[in-house]
């Protein structure tokens, strides 16, 4: 997949092309939907695939105070895409003069101008698009029709729980911990990256070992709990046997011991021979075990931690890693 940040730095070989374009955070089974369309309309044509996203996310611009949350930051997010086939990728600079364009001018200067797009597939909510977030469907039917090129529509996609799949469900499920439900949405269990460091070192002398992440990894976090997952050592070989194996994930601020900086920290079920500091890990989170608790004795502690390891190994037993 190419990717590019200077609309005037398209390559030749992108255009014509057939395109769509979407914040895709998540790049949830919805967006998939949308991009696996947009391949196959592009082969069906003869011409490349084009997404188009934005950096940063239209919120953090213009609901900076509301601190929205990302479940894939940037770089995830484009493996995630470059993942479905798509020949190109165009991630344009998100500022008060792009939001300024009208819908049409968003349409003719990105997409007809630019991308030459002969056909644009979009999800049938895609809207809030140009200037006073006017643009949708209807919209881009009408200058399709003016401007030369086809709209192709796919319906939502959506179940008994969330009747339309969408980033904003996938937060308020990883909000309240629901990270079966997420994984459901996504399809593939949530995971969050970052660098194996120091902590304080309980848990390897209460006979647990874990993994901490580094402050800055990248991923939204679930609500405080503990969960069954995996955890994947990036930096070695896809099929080392060792480098996904399952764990007990926590995330918290150890109240037990009166922290107060909340870290997501896993344990490799069964094995205190790992030295993982400083490697590239992934933790996906598989099922909520149970909240965050506050203990009154390290016995009791030590018993609850005994019991979700054993409901971890329950849960993790049949199901092979993404």
């Amino acid at each position: 997949m190419h990717r590019w940040t200077d609309p005037a730095q398209t390559p030749d070989e992108l255009r014509p092309c057939v395109a769509t374009f979407g914040n895709f955070d998540g790049v949830h089974l919805g967006h998939r939907a949308v991009l696996t369309r947009l391949v196959a309309e592009g082969s069906e044509r003869g011409l490349p695939s084009v997404a188009v996203t934005f950096d940063p996310h239209p919120a953090a611009l213009f609901h900076r105070e509301k601190g929205l949350p990302l479940i894939t930051p940037d770089a995830q997010r484009d493996e995630l895409l470059a993942d479905t086939g798509i020949d190109g990728l165009l991630v344009l600079d998100f500022t008060h003069e792009f939001a300024e364009q009208t819908a049409e001018e968003y349409i003719r200067h990105t997409f007809v101008e630019t991308l030459q797009a002969r056909a644009i597939v979009v999800g049938e909510d895609t809207q809030g698009f140009g200037r006073g977030y006017t643009g949708d469907v209807g919209t881009l039917r009408e200058l399709g029709e003016t401007l030369g090129f086809d709209v192709v529509v796919l319906e939502d996609l959506g179940d008994e729980v969330d009747p339309r799949w969408s980033s904003s469900a996938v937060r308020h499920h990883l909000a309240g911990g629901e990270v079966a439900d997420a994984a459901r949405i996504l399809g593939r269990p949530h995971k969050v990256v970052g660098t194996v460091v120091h902590g304080a070192h309980r848990g390897r002398d209460l006979g647990y070992p874990t993994a901490n992440l580094s402050q800055d990894a990248l991923g939204l976090v679930p609500s405080d709990g503990v969960y069954a997952g995996w955890l994947t050592r990036l930096d070695l070989d896809p099929t080392d046997v060792e480098r996904t194996l399952p764990a007990a994930i926590s995330v918290g601020t150890n109240p037990t011991f009166d922290g107060t900086d909340r870290t997501v920290e896993a344990y490799v079920l069964d094995r205190d021979d790992l030295d993982l500091y400083d490697e590239r890990v992934a933790v996906e989170f598989v099922e909520h075990i149970r909240p965050t608790l506050r203990f009154d004795s390290i016995e009791e502690l030590l018993a609850a931690m005994a019991g979700d390891i054993e409901q971890c190994r329950r849960v993790l037993s049949s199901i092979v890693p993404s």
